[in-house]
């Protein structure tokens, strides 16, 4: 599977705001971030779901779904992206 580079949207945002952008239902990535065409987005389970409360995902740079959890260097980062 090939990964799909996103187009970066907005630049240079903290974690909080990056967080309130997952909540709206965007994507977000780190400019830091070594591989290329990663991002994140946010998992709301429905009635359907395994899952019963809402997590974090990643897109790795293999185009790969993965669960995600943020480190203390990426909470307080200031390279956070909205990405479409």
């Amino acid at each position: 599977m090939s990964a799909v580079y996103p187009l970066v949207v907005d630049v240079n945002l903290g974690f909080g705001v990056a967080l309130i952008a997952l909540k709206e239902g965007k994507r977000v990535a780190r400019a830091g971030w070594n591989g290329k065409g990663m991002w994140l987005a946010l998992q709301v389970p429905d009635e359907h779901s395994k899952m019963r409360r809402p997590y974090i995902y990643m897109s790795d740079a293999q185009g790969l779904l993965v669960p995600w959890l943020a480190s203390q260097t990426d909470m307080l980062a200031e390279d956070w992206e909205v990405v479409s």
